[in-house]
């Protein structure tokens, strides 16, 4: 197995001291949102082959089936299928959404016929691939998932008695519930923004006046002022996560992180298609083809317990598989060995996989088919693709 050595992204939203403090290591006063473990060519993983160093994504195109099992590069092709990262959010990030499977192939062939270049600010698709993703919590962790009932979201707007929000009051009370949604969104974000700001600073006032359910958005505006995303936003459910808690994300689900410390997986993709909360791009038309306006209540997952001592976050992806291990003192050894390729993350105490001891925030990638036995004592999250 190998090491691994992670890229932390420096995003404005993260948060300076939660990687550094699981990492042990001192924050350097900027602010580190995310570390990626893996193969994504946008931040490769680094480790060490006959002495030298080497990205990932170089190892595993040399000899795709040897490191990935001819059962994974057969089905996603001659890559690592998903992407592990630690997330932690000092700020909220945009609300988005990310295409189905479909709509992401379409979306780039179409984007590629156009000659955008793929690293243009107004693309939507950096690739063909879709991003269904797994939000676990080391921290309290707070986000935005799903449409509320459109009723309750009449009710919580309401509440606030702010005379330019009683339009989109009766806009959801008037339609059935997936009209209502897409004519609410879509008179939000198509409002001319200056003139929204003054409702969107109402709102804030009423949300800081009321507290309770509208605390969240408050907060929101605080880092958004003016932004209509603060009002989208009062569209979806908010949930807050307890450590071990998790939270899937299927295509077409608005959502947003606000603040936590989390351990993140999705399938090796980076398309996003931002509906506020953000001075990126909003590509309306394509935004309102990709959103799935339908209400539902947030699924918080919790691990399925084995006897091996694996508990597993069960989800429909098949380009991943996350679980972990909470190891006490004296456990017996678990063989870990499997035909698909795995990444180990330990998030707490200092246990061994194979030969190699790790410690919070380290990471090892196994190849496929590679024997491995982890023992000691800590927590260690395991990353793999579905068998």
């Amino acid at each position: 197995m190998d090491r691994l050595s992670n890229t932390v992204r420096p995003y404005a939203w993260g948060s300076p001291t939660a990687i550094p403090h699981l990492l042990g290591a001192e924050p350097t006063g900027e602010p580190q949102a995310e570390m990626w473990m893996g193969a994504h060519p946008g931040a490769p993983s680094r480790i060490v082959r006959g002495g030298a160093e080497q990205p990932l994504d170089a190892v595993i195109d040399a000899d795709p089936v040897r490191e990935l099992g001819a059962a994974s590069a057969g089905k996603f092709g001659p890559r690592l299928p998903f992407l592990l990262k630690l997330l932690a959010a000092d700020a909220p990030l945009s609300l988005q959404v990310h295409p189905d499977l479909d709509q992401a192939r379409a979306g780039f062939a179409a984007e590629e016929r156009a000659g955008i270049p793929v690293d243009a600010p107004h693309r939507n698709y950096r690739d063909a691939n879709h991003k269904p993703e797994l939000i676990c919590a080391l921290t309290p962790f707070e986000g935005l998932c799903g449409f509320r009932e459109p009723a309750r979201s009449a009710e919580l707007l309401a509440a606030l008695d702010v005379d330019s929000l009683k339009p989109y009051v009766d806009l959801l009370h008037a339609h059935p519930e997936e009209a209502a949604l897409r004519e609410v969104l879509t008179a939000l974000l198509t409002a001319d923004r200056d003139e929204l700001a003054a409702t969107v600073h109402e709102t804030t006032a009423a949300c800081e006046r009321l507290g309770g359910a509208h605390a969240p958005y408050a907060a929101l505006a605080h880092h958004y002022p003016g932004d209509p995303g603060v009002l989208a936003a009062m569209l979806l459910n908010h949930v807050v996560l307890t450590p071990g808690a998790a939270l899937y994300l299927g295509a077409g689900v608005p959502h947003a992180y606000i603040s936590g410390l989390g351990v993140e997986i999705m399938a090796n993709s980076d398309n996003v298609l931002r509906c506020g909360l953000t001075p990126k791009h909003i590509d309306m038309p394509e935004l309102l083809r990709v959103v799935r306006f339908q209400a539902d209540d947030p699924v918080v997952l919790r691990p399925e317990a084995s006897p091996s001592g694996e508990e597993v976050y069960r989800t429909p992806a098949e380009e991943f598989r996350l679980s972990r291990f909470v190891r006490a003192e004296g456990a017996a050894p678990a063989d870990l060995t499997a035909a698909t390729p795995q990444i180990l993350l330990v998030t707490a105490g200092a246990p061994q996989a194979g030969e190699v001891l790790l410690t919070p925030g380290q990471s090892v990638f196994v190849p496929a088919g590679e024997p491995v036995e982890l023992r000691g004592t800590g927590t260690v999250f395991r990353a793999t693709v579905m068998a």
